[in-house]
């Protein structure tokens, strides 16, 4: 009997999974823990519905947020956007 990879996007199905899993990752992670995070978002969205939203092409997008990508600011933005999300900022307790 043969194992599947696990794929996280599999299981990013609802906005609150989805905002829950990206707050882990920029309360927990580092740069490129968010980008990835951000990737397997939009993988479970859908890359073609992420890239028509955004005005970026699929190859383009996957570029953006594939290992060791620096994106612009602007960019994950739009991604942002896009997935649904949006970035807040609260003060932080000690």
């Amino acid at each position: 009997m043969g194992t599947s990879k696990f794929e996280i996007a599999d299981y990013l199905d609802s906005k609150e999974m989805i905002a829950e899993y990206l707050n882990a990752a920029l309360e927990e992670g580092d740069n490129d823990d968010i980008i990835n995070a951000i990737g397997h978002i939009a993988k479970a969205i859908g890359m073609t519905k992420i890239a028509q939203e955004t005005g970026m092409s699929r190859p383009s997008l996957y570029k953006s947020l594939s290992e060791g990508a620096k994106p612009q600011f602007s960019t994950i933005m739009k991604i942002l956007k896009a997935i649904g999300g949006q970035i807040q900022v609260n003060p932080k307790t000690v």
